[in-house]
């Protein structure tokens, strides 16, 4: 084996352990790469429960009242910073403890009931929503998920309320969206008491103004010749910890403290480590399955605001003796931005219930949330930015600070062409599996390999010949329904046509990878779309609705979203792959002046 092989064969081994140590059920974003419709999963759409509705319809009321009240998204732009009674009341509000238990002072609510507070801080103030996602759904999350019952006891009281704040500190100049790349180093002190870690953190959201910060650090594995990601709760007023930049300035997000720290010898207790010593890589990973729904809440109200902003422009706006909204092409991207936010919405209400109801491994589904809503947040802006014209490039209007402000969304918390890939890879591995079976047992035949392999080839038979059922109970949308059926069966049979055909080197083949991950999160989104589109229509029968909602931006949602599908699986084929990449590749060779 030469020494690229051998690289190759340690990523994958690093691969195989990081992502696919956990439980493998079959989720529904695995199903749709092994052609089924893992439907219970989606349908039907989740409602919060009754009790908890009206508690977070207070909840809400309480809060817009005080954002209408003390937010102001221009003040906070301008001075680069969240004042500190904004920051008090969010946490009065229960804002800043809102799924941490009751018994630590939290409000105990679901994940679908804190993403419809964070779309309402969202459509209002992004450095507002990004302060809180930094704090509770990610800094407190860590520890309420991996946390000992003592760790809870000391920390969570006062984070909850807002007293103290919380941050997550995984970034380095190495490590980013290559979280398993983290260079911090943690050794043990001689006795075992605590552990000593030397290193730097940079653009880490809240890290001057938190109080306590979950830090990934390398520790020594026992008894081998290597190391591993170890979680530590950090406080700051641990001797040599330095806060190097307090405010990096920024482009967006300007509210928040993004800051860069060094650790020079910090003495950290051993009963400070969150989870098991070594597994601080899931942590971290589990930690962004519960920001990024958080995140694409955020992103869905952004999305709202630009729709209210698109129409109350063209609805006033006068050219050529006509109000805008009288003019088609305006008209198209009014009706983008309605379907897409519909969409938004729909999409991170299923993912959040995910978790409410216990599900396991939902970590692809997550990352098409997040590359999806950040994608379609940043049209939305551009299309409302296009609407108003040259007023909304000046700083009168909220527009300039939203575009700034959503440019960070496709890089932070994961970069969506490293999910992009990710998602790619990860759904193509079970029937990548299956196909290897089969293929070992045609070169090596043993009766324990036919059995496997007769199982790996029912199962690729079966998604071949069979197309899914999508089980929805209105109507009017059976034909919808059989339309994402078929697209699924394609998408499977486009998925094993790439495996077939590329095999191995696939894992290199970004542009094929991304193509697969498209269609995939469309067929994510779309399914999301059709259960909160029949859920809604059923509400209204049942309740003897007879003014039914609009459904007109669902409908435009399902076919633009079923044509961008079926243009992905065409371009797996009809493409210029081989013309971009030479011409890339004679960019990068030529020198310049």
């Amino acid at each position: 084996m030469n020494k690229l092989d051998a690289e190759r064969q340690k990523e994958i081994q690093q691969a195989e352990e990081l992502l696919f140590a956990g439980p493998q059920a079959l989720g529904f974003a695995k199903g749709l790469f092994q052609g089924h419709f893992v439907s219970d999963w989606v349908m039907p759409y989740p409602r919060i429960p009754a009790a908890q509705q009206t508690e977070l319809d207070e909840t809400l009321t309480e809060l817009r009242k005080f954002l209408d009240e003390h937010l102001d998204p221009v003040e906070i732009d301008r001075q680069a910073d969240i004042p500190r009674s904004v920051i008090d009341g969010l946490g009065r509000v229960g804002v800043l403890g809102m799924t941490a238990p009751k018994e630590y002072g939290g409000r105990g609510f679901s994940q679908m009931a804190n993403c419809k507070v964070l779309e309402e801080i969202g459509c209002r103030c992004a450095s507002t929503s990004v302060f809180v996602n930094a704090h509770h759904s990610i800094g407190i999350r860590a520890l309420l998920l991996f946390g000992t019952h003592e760790q809870k006891r000391k920390w969570l009281p006062k984070l909850v309320t807002g007293e103290q704040l919380g941050a997550f500190a995984l970034t380095e100049k190495e490590a980013g969206s290559d979280a398993a790349n983290v260079q911090m180093q943690a050794r043990p002190s001689e006795d075992g008491s605590h552990f000593i870690l030397n290193g730097e953190k940079r653009y880490i959201t809240n890290a001057a103004i938190a109080h306590e910060l979950t830090v990934m650090a390398r520790t020594p594995v026992p008894a081998k010749d290597k190391t591993a990601i170890t979680a530590f709760l950090v406080t700051p007023d641990m001797p040599g910890f330095e806060i190097l930049e307090a405010r990096m300035p920024k482009m967006g997000i300007r509210g928040t403290a993004t800051g860069r720290f060094a650790m020079r010898d910090v003495k950290v207790p051993k009963e400070n480590i969150l989870g098991p010593l070594g597994k601080g890589l899931k942590v971290a990973l589990t930690v962004l399955d519960f920001g990024r729904t958080t995140f694409g809440a955020c992103c869905t109200g952004a999305a709202k605001t630009c729709l209210e902003l698109a129409i109350q422009h063209a609805n006033t706006r006068k050219q050529f003796n006509k109000t805008l909204g009288n003019f088609h092409l305006v008209k198209k991207k009014i009706a983008r931005i309605a379907a897409d936010a519909y969409a938004m919405e729909a999409m991170t209400t299923v993912t959040a219930s995910f978790i409410d109801r216990g599900l396991e491994d939902y970590m692809l589904e997550t990352a098409m949330l997040k590359v999806f809503t950040t994608e379609r947040l940043w049209e939305c802006i551009n299309d409302v930015f296009q609407i108003y014209g040259g007023s909304a490039y000046f700083v009168d209007l909220p527009l300039e600070r939203m575009l700034r402000d959503a440019r960070i969304n496709q890089i932070g918390e994961g970069a969506n062409e490293v999910l992009t890939s990710f998602i790619a890879l990860v759904g193509m591995r079970g029937p990548g599996m299956e196909f290897k079976e089969i293929y070992d047992t045609m070169m090596k035949p043993s009766r324990d390999r036919m059995s496997k392999a007769w199982a790996a080839g029912k199962s690729r038979l079966g998604a071949t010949i069979r197309v899914p059922d999508v089980p929805v109970q209105s109507e009017q949308l059976r034909g919808h329904a059989r339309q994402l059926g078929r697209l699924i069966w394609r998408f499977n049979f486009a998925v094993n046509r790439a495996l077939i055909t590329y095999r191995e080197p696939i894992l290199d083949m970004q542009l094929v990878q991304q193509r697969i991950a498209n269609a995939a999160m469309d067929l994510f989104a779309s399914t999301c779309v059709l259960s909160r589109k029949d859920s809604e229509i059923q509400f209204g029968r049942r309740n003897g609705d007879a003014a039914a909602p609009d459904h007109s931006a669902a409908d435009l949602f399902l076919r633009q979203s079923f044509r961008r599908i079926r243009g992905f699986l065409a371009g797996l084929t009809d493409n210029d792959d081989k013309s971009v990449l030479a011409t890339a590749d004679s960019c990068l060779a030529t020198p310049r002046s």
